[in-house]
């Protein structure tokens, strides 16, 4: 019987193309914008790094004491440590590996003369953060402890930066310039997302608008005094000018993160034990793990969360359309429907046909909305940075089927009125009209 109510939906949609598709494309191109729309955003808020996000944290500590939380009222630590505390704890090295960072973007000089100086973003670390984070390497590898503790003019440059210095060859070894000091290269970073900095989100608070070019040592950075350029939380102001004195005040401006082998309740008790010798007030500390960190800090801008609502208010005119142009169609078989309930067919066999022919407008602008869903991830793919290429959404099996689902869901939605104004046609008013 199903397979007779599509034999009569589709000599139905034959009769009026023109219609038919209208209905199609309408459908097919609000089920992309949602799915589109709704893909990019769960691409962009997902685990960046869901091989060991659960084993890496962010401690926050409450260096400022009551006095401070009294003026803002907030009984959060702050999201960043002064460099005291940041060196405390990496001198504890309590976790299995640990790493502060700053953002910095510092002035690479080419050794070749018709290059001109240019600033590099990048960040200081420590380099247990290449082994931390799994980062890849296209040649070498990241610096070590020792190298960290003597202050090494070491670097780790992204394949960009690579290209750009040494024209793409393997450049381990080599030196160049930054802020007039000579760095040798150690590492080329291989393919690895470095647009989203989940290691130091309160630095920029969200995606990076420059690629990273760069890693230094920390310790190193902070001997060299390049100056921190993500944001920075002073309770009180460093007593002179100068980075030095902003070094040993109590500003906060170093990220923290470390990878725990151990329960996060132990490294916690740590931290709060740690306060406690250290500090003149209770302990108040935060122990995040890296998905609950980016959860509370909305590293995902919050316009950007907004698309999707946008892709469904799309869907939804689209699909007001749609209504309509099944409401006119379904209402034009007036005389068929009437003679059809005179000869005895019950209210369920016009529901039945009509679903049917719901459904098959469904699929078709299911597989319009798979046309429109790939150009628009295509689209993107050309808009967004190459770094960002692993976390922008693709065209895999699992989307091409809710694309096609979504569609015959929502058409079906859609006839719901129609077909029911449809099914209650007065069958004697119709024939007596015919």
């Amino acid at each position: 019987m199903f397979g007779y109510y599509l034999d009569l939906a589709f000599r139905s949609l034959k009769r009026s193309p023109g219609i038919t598709v209208l209905m199609v494309l309408s459908i097919g191109v609000g089920v992309a914008l949602a799915m589109t729309t709704w893909t990019l955003v769960h691409s962009l808020a997902g685990d960046p790094i869901p091989q060991k996000s659960a084993r890496l944290f962010v401690p926050t500590i409450d260096m400022w004491g009551p006095e401070a939380r009294s003026k803002t009222g907030d009984n959060d630590p702050p999201v960043l440590l002064d460099y005291a505390t940041a060196q405390a704890l990496l001198r504890d090295a309590r976790a299995r590996y640990q790493s502060a960072n700053y953002w910095i973007a510092p002035t690479v000089v080419p050794s070749r003369r018709d290059q001109h100086p240019f600033n590099a973003s990048g960040f200081a670390v420590t380099g247990q953060f290449f082994p931390m984070l799994d980062v890849p390497f296209r040649y070498g590898s990241g610096w070590s402890d020792a190298e960290d503790a003597d202050r090494a003019q070491v670097a780790v440059i992204s394949s960009e930066l690579n290209d750009k210095l040494f024209g793409g060859r393997d450049s381990v070894g080599q030196s160049f310039a930054i802020d007039g000091r000579n760095y040798r290269v150690v590492g080329v970073l291989g393919n690895w997302n470095t647009q989203f900095a989940y290691y130091d989100v309160p630095a920029y608070g969200g995606y990076m608008v420059q690629p990273v070019g760069l890693f230094l040592p920390f310790s190193t950075a902070v001997a060299a005094r390049m100056p921190a350029e993500g944001s920075t939380d002073c309770f009180k102001r460093p007593a002179q000018p100068g980075f030095e004195a902003f070094r040993q005040s109590s500003c906060a401006w170093v990220s923290y993160m470390a990878e725990l082998d151990t329960p996060a309740r132990q490294y916690k008790a740590y931290l709060e034990n740690f306060a406690r010798q250290r500090f003149d007030w209770a302990p108040n500390v935060r122990l995040y793990d890296l998905m609950g960190w980016l959860d509370y800090f909305q590293a995902l801008p919050p316009g950007v969360r907004m698309l999707p609502l946008a892709g469904v208010g799309l869907l939804i005119v689209c699909l007001v359309d749609t209504i309509g142009l099944m409401l006119a169609r379904f209402l034009r078989r007036s005389g068929e429907i009437g003679v059809r309930r005179a000869l005895g067919a019950p209210r369920r066999a016009i529901y039945a046909q009509f679903m049917a022919e719901g459904a098959l407008i469904g699929a078709a602008g299911g597989v319009a909305g798979v046309c429109f869903t790939a150009l628009g991830v295509w689209w993107l793919g050309a808009r967004f940075p190459e770094s960002w290429s692993a976390m922008l959404p693709r065209m895999d099996t699992p989307l091409l089927a809710l694309t096609i689902g979504a569609a015959i869901v929502a058409t079906l939605a859609a006839a719901v009125y129609p077909i029911w104004r449809a099914a209650h046609v007065q069958p004697a008013w119709q024939v007596k009209t015919n």
